[in-house]
């Protein structure tokens, strides 16, 4: 005849219930040391990728240092004091590059005038240059009109430590200097091969790549980064301090601190006909030139 199991005692179930209890804890405690341990190796990796990145980046600024450290006039100090009679190029007025129907570097007796003030990192001098490039070279090859182009850097802060409005304007200030006759064509070049702002912009090889595909010759940027020696002072000292730029980075410097003082602030791109701020709208084509002649034709 079969036989019942007996059920189990009450302390039986105790103690099975103990048992079930002490497996579990261990388990959790198994699992709670897996992810203490998942979490200390998570974070040792987190430690060496940062330690990595920032080793890079301290590497990179070095870098950058030593390869740019000569690049903008005073350093690139903020509080730095323009030079107050700074070496032109040679087809420079003033603060200024005409460009008229007897060339660059010379402007017309009387002529209406377009002032374009430019930053060559400047996004919106890009659009602008990208609508009106082709008019403003039509414009200086007519009788009366002179257009007259303001270098400025004041955006250097957005190229990563790499100076690259002073580089470029430098590059197309010398350009200005020693092959006139590309000037305005190594602009729009370098206008439409323009860096992203908060980028390293581009390194000088490809400036002087630019220039050469403009039509600029091999003897003239190669010179893009050659330096000058010379002294600035900061702002609330009267100390000379020794330093090294590009050639032509402290009339750079002077001519966005002239724009400053004579327009009131720095902002790109700034168009005046006649040294009056033009009301119209740049971003239409031939609407600029339209104004132009209209100014030139009212005299």
């Amino acid at each position: 005849m079969p036989t019942n199991d007996p059920r189990p005692s009450k302390n039986q179930r105790r103690d099975e219930a103990r048992e079930k209890a002490r497996l579990m804890r261990i388990e959790q405690e198994r699992k709670a040391k897996r992810t203490r341990l998942l979490v200390i190796a998570f974070g040792v990796v987190v430690v060496l990728a940062l330690g990595t990145a920032v080793a890079f980046i301290l590497k990179s600024n070095a870098d950058k240092a030593d390869q740019y450290g000569q690049v903008a006039y005073g350093g690139g100090a903020d509080n730095v004091v323009p030079p107050t009679d700074p070496e032109a190029p040679s087809t420079a007025d003033g603060a200024f590059i005409p460009v008229s129907k007897a060339g660059v570097g010379t402007a017309g007796d009387g002529d209406t005038t377009l002032s374009v003030y430019f930053d060559l990192q400047c996004p919106v001098c890009q659009q602008f240059d990208a609508v009106n490039g082709a008019d403003l070279d039509a414009l200086a090859a007519e009788d009366g009109i002179t257009v007259k182009y303001f270098p400025v850097q004041f955006l250097d802060s957005m190229s990563n430590g790499t100076y690259y409005s002073s580089r470029a304007a430098n590059a197309a200030s010398i350009v200005a200097d020693k092959d006139p006759e590309h000037f305005t064509a190594f602009l729009t070049a370098l206008y439409s091969n323009q860096p992203a702002e908060n980028t390293d912009g581009l390194p000088d090889p490809d400036i002087a790549a630019i220039a050469t595909e403009a039509g600029v010759p091999t003897a003239v940027s190669d010179t893009f980064t050659d330096t000058v020696d010379g002294t600035y002072k900061v702002n609330g000292s009267d100390e000379e301090k020794s330093g090294t730029w590009r050639t032509f980075s402290p009339w750079i410097t002077s001519n966005t601190a002239t724009m400053q003082s004579v327009i009131g602030k720095v902002s790109t791109p700034t168009i005046l006909i006649d040294d009056k701020a033009y009301e119209g709208s740049w971003q239409t084509p031939g609407e600029l030139k339209t104004a132009v002649e209209a100014a030139a034709a009212a005299k």
